[in-house]
């Protein structure tokens, strides 16, 4: 699958040269129908949802498994990845053949140690993708992703 990013909403208007130092560290991605990870896994990629849609689900303790929410084209799930989480705190599956890019929560931490002009600023645009009901937890979800990856690299 081909990817062209500079038409993904996420790295519209950027510079030729800051895509040139983000989009490697994404890789396109299919996955069909069924399950993509499940709540406890361990959160190793945040997805970015490029054609179809995905259902994330959550599984309280003793209780059946509830659908939180849908995402399609242009939201992005597995936050976990990179909120410092080391398991997924909902589960993922494709309810339809879906096409995605996704970076390693890993791979973020690096970037924003190794070149925080490019890290923020993936950040940033990653939190503006948060869909508009979440709109007014931007700056909350912003501080705890920063928070979260400046604790990662202290340890």
């Amino acid at each position: 699958m081909s990817v062209e990013f500079e038409n993904i909403s996420l790295f519209k208007g950027l510079s030729p040269k800051m895509l040139e130092i983000i989009t490697p560290l994404f890789e396109p991605c299919t996955c069909h129908e069924g399950i993509i990870f499940k709540q406890g896994d361990p959160a190793i990629h945040l997805y970015l949802v490029l054609e179809g849609g995905v259902d994330i689900l959550y599984k309280p303790y003793d209780t059946p498994e509830i659908k939180i929410t849908s995402v399609g084209p242009g939201e992005i799930f597995g936050w976990s990845a990179i909120a410092g989480n080391a398991a997924y705190t909902s589960g993922a599956t494709c309810y339809t053949k879906t096409s995605a890019v996704r970076i390693q929560g890993s791979d973020l931490h690096k970037l924003y140690n190794e070149d925080p002009e490019a890290g923020e600023l993936l950040i940033d645009r990653v939190v503006e993708s948060i869909p508009s009901r979440w709109k007014n937890a931007y700056s909350q979800v912003r501080d705890i992703l920063s928070q979260s990856i400046s604790n990662h690299l202290e340890a």
